[in-house]
């Protein structure tokens, strides 16, 4: 049959070098199902694969997109578990951003009536990384005072939800006012704009001690680096746990052992995939965990817009360009959905 994808012919810096191609697809194999794919997710991942930074080299061509739901509309002769007119999510590496998709069946999970084909595409990736760093490795209790930094992207958006699901009192960080507004809208605790006025970084360490009665936060979830990691280690509280989650700063941070001796703090690194890798039990457990959340309605991943497949490219800019608060999804085969309205997550 013939579909529709977006398609990186050849690597580039420039994301306008995708391609909107009618391709062949084939039927799928035995242990394969077809999805009319309704959402897809769009990643920082994606922007990468296309750019040749990231670890995983497709081969060209290739669609991006990891993180996908949709209806299934064929079936391989090995698949007794699933049957077209199922409403499912899936991830892959690569080609969410097209019109169908055959993908291996152990990879698809059926979601609930309840659950938005949207809402489906943008959980498993953000959530999975923030399971893992506040329940795995954070160690996060109830009580506690979680520190979230970037708490308006994708990854921070479901920090920020599940430290709230988790009982902690989440404070969160974000650079812009709009982003201030949509997280105080979810009900964070309390939302500190790190940007001055002119547009220059400024400090939270003050406000977070400010905030803890001069103690610090209890946890800090850092997919920053640079200067943040620096102020966190200065308003993190006696035992308290740092998780390193990423560099989107582009700095890498140096550790001040002194602070790490005197406050008896530990510096986690946090790489959720990796964790699944070498323990297959343990990532099946936290990725069937953030589904079951999922279905029952206790996390709820933000779309901040959605975009027809044919703006695949300014959905990918709009991430770029740091505009997207939570998640940016694509939608196709007549799909609609509207954005998130900000609403508690108390």
């Amino acid at each position: 049959m013939q579909t529709r994808a977006l398609r990186c012919h050849a690597l580039s810096q420039d994301i306008e070098v995708l391609t909107l191609d009618n391709v062949q697809l084939s039927e799928p194999q035995a242990h394969e199902v077809q999805i009319e794919i309704r959402a897809c997710a769009v990643n920082f991942p994606d922007i990468l694969m296309i750019q040749g930074g990231y670890q995983f080299k497709p081969e060209l061509p290739f669609s991006p997109g990891g993180e996908f739901s949709g209806v299934v509309t064929r079936v391989g002769s090995a698949v007794d578990h699933l049957q077209p007119g199922d409403r499912v999510v899936a991830g892959e590496r690569v080609g969410g951003f097209s019109e169908h998709i055959n993908v291996s069946a152990e990879s698809v999970r059926q979601i609930p009536d309840h659950v938005t084909f949207a809402k489906a595409a943008s959980y498993a990736t953000a959530y999975l990384t923030a399971y893992v760093a506040l329940k795995v490795r954070g160690h996060l209790r109830p009580s506690e005072t979680l520190l979230v930094h970037g708490a308006a992207g994708g990854v921070g958006m479901a920090a920020v939800d599940l430290g709230k699901h988790f009982g902690a009192r989440v404070i969160a960080t974000a650079g812009s006012q709009d982003k201030v507004d949509a997280l105080t809208a979810r009900g964070v605790d309390a939302v500190i704009n790190y940007t001055q006025s002119d547009g220059s970084l400024g400090g939270f360490r003050e406000a977070v001690k400010s905030l803890t009665d001069g103690n610090g936060a209890d946890v800090i979830f850092d997919p920053v680096g640079g200067s943040v990691f620096d102020e966190s280690m200065r308003c993190i509280n006696w035992g308290g746990r740092l998780l390193t989650i990423g560099f989107t700063s582009g700095v890498w941070p140096k550790a001040a052992v002194n602070h790490i001796l005197i406050k008896q703090i530990a510096v986690i690194g946090v790489r959720a995939g990796e964790v699944g890798r070498r323990d297959p039990v343990l990532g099946q457990e936290c990725r069937k965990a953030i589904f079951d959340l999922l279905c029952e309605g206790a996390i709820d991943p933000y779309i901040y817009q959605t975009y027809p497949l044919e703006e695949g490219v300014k959905a990918m800019q709009a991430l770029q360009s740091r505009a997207v608060i939570g998640k940016s999804v694509l939608t196709m085969n007549g799909y609609e959905c509207e954005p998130t309205t900000p609403s508690s997550i108390t």
